[in-house]
């Protein structure tokens, strides 16, 4: 198993323009995928076979690749595409997050097919992250512009898609979304959003509720800026990319375990955990 993070690159910010592979222990692997046309590389996720992971490009495409990086499907460019994350739908499908468009598109798993809109065009004005619930609720969350008072949404599935404002939280200005082994929602937040002195944290919100059950912050050891992407490990670990590091908390005890990943002009935004070839 190995870990691979997006560095972001132009206006996500000054990163390497590259998928980096990491092994569990941090220590470097390299550029993964160099020969794929890995351009400002957005969300990630493992494709359902195990064996391929699909990118978020930065030119309006969704790559799928295999365990050696070798390119096997791509979309056409798709005109104000802008992705963000992606995660695999209730029904199979490969969703991602369309932040010019402000919905969420679903492709086939092979990307052989037309992208749909899951949800409405416009659906929230700045859309961050999403995930599903083990019951096929989709949670939606609404970054902030300016000073926390993000939220998060519940939707009903389909065909209703029944909007709920579930969690609004003044501290909250989230930027990634995902749900828990413990069926909790967990987002990692930076308040005000994109101020060099912004207080970061993960916060963890009970999902039929939506109250405050956790905050996890940063110990001193780690400088935790600008975090984005957020996955569990195999081992239920929660790890979360940011401006340089990869940082690591005990899920059960919230306690940051410390970076696994120090990296000049990291700037992470999403992280996957993908077998090695």
């Amino acid at each position: 198993m190995r870990i691979v993070v997006t560095s972001a690159s132009g206006a996500n910010g000054d990163g390497r323009g590259a998928l980096l592979a990491f092994d569990l222990n941090g220590q470097s692997l390299g550029t993964f995928a160099p020969g794929a046309a890995i351009v400002d590389p957005r969300g990630l996720h493992v494709h359902p076979d195990g064996k391929h992971l699909y990118v978020n490009n930065g030119d309006d495409r969704v790559l799928l690749v295999d365990e050696r990086g070798g390119l096997v499907a791509s979309t056409a460019s798709i005109e104000r595409l802008d992705p963000g994350g992606g995660v695999i739908g209730p029904d199979g499908r490969y969703c991602v997050g369309s932040r010019s468009l402000r919905t969420i598109l679903a492709f086939p798993a092979s990307l052989s097919g037309p992208a749909v809109p899951l949800v409405p065009v416009d659906v929230v004005a700045f859309p961050r992250g999403f995930a599903f619930s083990s019951d096929g609720r989709l949670f939606l969350a609404e970054g902030a512009s300016g000073a926390g008072a993000g939220a998060i949404f519940a939707m009903s599935a389909a065909p209703g898609h029944h909007k709920v404002r579930l969690v609004e939280d003044k501290d909250l200005s989230p930027l990634d979304l995902a749900v828990a082994p413990n069926g909790n929602i967990v987002t990692s937040s930076e308040v005000p959003f994109g101020a060099e002195d912004a207080v970061t944290s993960v916060r963890e919100y009970d999902p039929r509720t939506g109250q405050l059950v956790r905050v996890f912050r940063p110990d001193g050891s780690v400088h935790f800026r600008r975090p984005r992407g957020l996955r569990f490990s195999p081992d239920g670990r929660l790890f979360c990319v940011a401006r340089d590091e990869v940082v690591v908390f005990d899920f059960e005890s919230a306690r940051m375990l410390g970076a696994v990943v120090r990296l000049d002009r990291l700037h992470g935004q999403a992280i996957e955990f993908f077998p090695r070839a």
